[in-house]
């Protein structure tokens, strides 16, 4: 049970009373790391460039349309109750969740289908019609998974354990059997299941951390704990509404959020005994062409920015010189993007995956030869189905997505070459054709990331979840070389997924107070554990 903080603050229990923080970004790291500071007494203010909080979970308001352009499935809703019953308040405060049953279906390229439900007798039921025996077999996985996700939780993800040094930790070193999860995804999955389609179904939802079940280690089998064992969820409103509660949240707290003002530039001062920093920004009011110039004065800044863009574009040349760390690291995919309404019904499930029986060559086009694929995998999302605000009467909101390398090109004729693949498969595998009912499309990919996020390469995730870019070998919280910078979000530890940055906001507040005050003052909450 996680124990219930105490939502009244004292003095004793505000040690950054006096400080004033910057915080670069309104994403989920962004609020996040906001509502935090500003419970343990500082000043936050928060700079978002786009008309809404929410980073790459934003949406799009047109004609009755709710759609969300950014994450699409509510997983894992225990680090959200975690994250706001610390500030003494309930999901339920703010937004409903349906659990959705059957939790997707997938689509294979050969006319097969399959709908996953939710109970285990279901799923079970399910594995024993592609493999004798898989059914008793995903139990054993199932517990191997949760075993995983306790590990994974309880010990490396919930405690911050973002340096090295913090490893060295008896809750770590016993965690010895979890080596064996080290190895490739997909070899240890093939120690469970010898037909690919149950493999594809244990192995999908690794795109969710930017990778594949060939650069993945198997510790990632926790994902299959999250859906089958955890349930998938949607919030009334979409993700956008999840967005909205944090933001609500952070402006009960005293934070400051200002919208449509990027941040143009972060000055440390040099030299300084207790280092300050200057942010410059531009402020854009709704209706005005013209931006104008601003900035002030803040004790730290904590950037949901990616760090290579602060590094390259934000601080002052020299500040910093990681290019080749940069460069040689392996991100995680982009994407195509379409956003759709459409005059009538769509013939999906709420998530829907369609997998060619083979789909190694989507993935070497995404990490090995990176090329526009030709026969791929990808993910339509009708939330219209279950969520009546997504869409007007009479009409459904869709919402596709193709994983692709980043740094492709995307020139309007590619991707428009790309859309009418997509649409053709779509139609000839899924049975579900809806062009010449569109009411409106928007579409967004490779060159957009990088535009709107300063994304590198384009990527529509940040680093991918490989063994080399796992836990303490992502990007520290604490920048190196500037005191006082602090990085949250995606490309740092936990990593990749809207739970995973809830929870790197909170790692971040606790390294600006231990900075500032000498000694840890946010403790971490971690749950209980048969597995201590």
């Amino acid at each position: 049970m996680t124990p219930q903080p105490d939502a009244d603050l004292s003095e004793a229990t505000e040690p950054l009373a006096g400080e004033s923080i910057a915080v670069v970004g309104a994403g989920f790291g962004g609020l996040s790391t906001a509502s935090y500071l500003a419970d343990a007494g500082a000043d936050v203010t928060v700079f978002e460039r786009n008309e809404h909080p929410g980073g790459y979970a934003g949406r799009i308001e047109r004609d009755g349309f709710r759609i969300d352009t950014g994450p699409s499935w509510y997983l894992m809703p225990e680090v959200f109750d975690r994250f706001f019953e610390h500030f003494g308040r309930s999901t339920d405060d703010y937004y409903d969740l349906v659990e959705l049953d059957p939790l997707y279906e997938v689509i294979w390229k050969d006319g097969d289908r399959a709908s996953m439900p939710a109970d285990r007798e279901g799923q079970k039921a399910l594995f024993e019609s592609y493999e004798s025996g898989a059914g008793d077999v995903l139990d054993d996985y199932l517990a191997d998974a949760a075993e995983a996700y306790e590990l994974g939780m309880d010990r490396f993800v919930y405690p911050s354990r973002s340096r090295l040094r913090d490893m060295v930790d008896a809750d770590v070193l016993r965690s010895g059997r979890a080596l064996p999860k080290l190895s490739e995804m997909d070899d240890y999955v093939g120690d469970y299941f010898d037909s690919e389609k149950l493999r594809q179904i244990a192995e999908y939802k690794l795109v969710f951390l930017g990778g594949s079940p060939y650069n993945t280690p198997a510790i990632y089998t926790l994902m299959s704990h999250v859906d089958m064992n955890l349930g998938v969820y949607h919030p009334t409103g979409g993700i956008a509404s999840v967005v909205d509660a944090m933001a609500d949240l952070a402006r009960d707290l005293g934070v400051t959020i200002r919208t449509n003002e990027p941040v143009t530039a972060i000055e440390p001062s040099v030299p300084a005994a207790t280092p300050t920093f200057t942010v410059e920004t531009e402020r854009r009011a709704m209706g005005e062409s013209t931006a104008a110039a601003r900035s002030a004065r803040f004790d730290r800044v904590v950037a949901n920015a990616p760090p290579p863009h602060v590094e390259r574009d934000l601080l002052p040349s020299g500040t910093v010189d990681r290019e080749s760390y940069w460069e040689s690291r392996t991100y995680a995919p982009s994407a195509y993007l379409s956003y759709i309404g459409v005059e009538g019904d769509v013939d999906l499930d709420h998530h829907t995956l369609v997998f060619p029986t083979d789909w190694r060559p989507h993935f070497d086009d995404i990490f090995d030869e990176p090329a526009w694929p030709d026969d791929p995998a990808y993910y339509v999302h009708v939330p219209s189905k279950t969520d009546p605000e997504a869409a007007p009467d009479g009409h459904e909101a869709v919402f596709l997505l193709v994983p692709l390398a980043a740094g492709l090109e995307d020139d309007p004729e590619t991707r428009e070459r790309f859309r009418d693949l997509v649409f053709d498969d779509l139609a000839e595998h899924a049975g579900v054709d809806f062009r010449d009912r569109i009411v409106f499309e928007e579409t967004a990919c490779v060159s957009d990331f990088r535009q709107r996020f300063n994304a590198p390469r384009g990527t529509a995730l940040a680093l991918s979840h490989t063994l080399e870019q796992t836990g303490p070998l992502r990007p520290a919280h604490r920048a190196p070389g500037v005191d006082g910078l602090y990085y949250v979000g995606a490309y740092t530890n936990p990593g990749i997924g809207m739970p995973m940055c809830l929870l790197s906001g909170e790692h971040a507040a606790e390294a600006v107070v231990e900075d500032a005050t000498g000694g840890g003052v946010l403790p971490s909450v971690v749950p209980t554990s048969t597995l201590r």
